[in-house]
């Protein structure tokens, strides 16, 4: 019979350990983020695989708001489990170097903007290179990534992992091999955690963020249920509108910058 809620137990310890070691790292994001904001910047939020899940959870989602960007590879997430679009074509390609930045080129990044990087491991190319690729823009870069994981010898030929090339490191303090449940008679662990912990820093930045903003006096249209007192389903049409107005002005300014550069 099952011994009760071990994995629920484990995220739980993990949770608590996040919010005792890296409040600092998470105040030092947020302010960051803040700043790009305050002069019109954007929050790019990027990463590979199961690293694009908390990208998504970010924006758009009932509480957070304009501002925030996931940057969203179709070649780098999975809408099928094998074959075309499957889980190893994005696996080998997340690995490949010198691929990123095909994508990058036609995204809006300017310098100003915060660039948050998730991945679990910190070893992959996609990861790695996005994150010099905007360290060279001027761009903040924050790595959502396991301390634990950057124990592990580096594989990309920079000899860089990617806390290695961040200008802030937020631990998710997740196990190297993720999954945290051993079970009797059952030959390898289960119950998966980077995308748990990692999720549930997207927010904390978007909450902290927003904290900042407030204090500042800088609110953004933000997504919100239909449930809260005093909104509707037309309530985001707002913040869809306002999103475009903000991508269109972020483009500008990339062009900008590539024609003058």
């Amino acid at each position: 019979m099952p011994t009760g809620p071990r994995y629920t137990r484990q995220v739980i310890d993990l949770l608590q350990k996040l919010a005792d070691s890296q409040n600092e790292a998470l105040d030092r994001a947020a302010t960051a983020c803040a700043d790009s904001l305050r002069t019109g910047n954007l929050i790019h939020l990027f990463g590979s695989g199961h690293s694009v899940i908390p990208t998504l959870d970010a924006f758009p989602r009932y509480g957070s708001f304009v501002g925030l960007h996931p940057l969203t590879d179709p070649r780098l997430m999975w809408h099928n489990v094998l074959g075309p679009g499957g889980v190893r074509e994005l696996l080998w390609l997340e690995r490949v170097e010198d691929y990123i930045d095909k994508f990058l080129d036609h995204e809006p990044l300017s310098a100003g903007d915060t660039l948050v990087c998730y991945s679990h491991g910190g070893t992959n190319s996609a990861a790695i290179e996005a994150a010099m690729y905007a360290g060279k823009r001027g761009i903040t870069t924050v790595a959502v990534t396991s301390g634990d994981s950057a124990k592990r010898p580096a594989k990309h030929s920079s000899g860089n992992l990617l806390g290695d090339v961040c200008d802030v490191v937020i631990d998710t303090g997740v196990p190297v091999q993720d999954a945290l449940i051993d079970i009797p008679g059952w030959d390898r662990p289960t119950g998966g955690s980077s995308t748990v912990l990692a999720t549930v820093v997207s927010h904390e930045l978007i909450t902290r963020t927003a904290e900042i903003c407030a204090g500042r006096g800088t609110v953004l249209p933000t997504f919100v249920s239909p449930t809260v007192p005093g909104a509707s389903l037309a309530s985001n049409d707002e913040v869809f509108a306002a999103h475009a107005k903000y991508l269109h002005a972020a483009r500008g300014r990339a062009l900008d910058a590539d024609t003058s550069g």
